[in-house]
């Protein structure tokens, strides 16, 4: 199974060696990462200190927790919706004793 995504810790190391003067080609061939993972970390790192415009580190996650929050809501949501609906089409016990007679 493969690896999914680096430590923060690598990424904060990345981003120093680069913020303190190397260049992003020689770190990224030194560390064997591409380039365009060193410029994204790089600028979630800005986002993060308020440099740049964007949605920092924890606003993406809690943004992330609510979207999965909410796809359980609508499943559970949808569970009961079907569940009142199997239960409308059963026939009332009272009804059906009555037709009897």
């Amino acid at each position: 199974m493969a690896r999914r995504g680096y430590p923060p810790e690598f990424r904060r190391r990345v981003v120093d060696l680069v913020e303190g003067g190397r260049r992003v080609a020689e770190v990224a061939v030194e560390l064997q990462i591409s380039e365009q993972t060193i410029y994204t970390w790089r600028r979630q790192a800005r986002i993060d200190a308020g440099i740049e415009a964007g949605l920092t580190t924890s606003e993406t996650a809690e943004l992330a927790a609510a979207k999965r929050r909410i796809r359980e809501l609508e499943t559970e949501l949808a569970i009961h919706r079907r569940a009142t609906e199997l239960l409308k089409e059963k026939s009332d016990p009272k009804e059906s004793s009555r037709r009897s007679k």
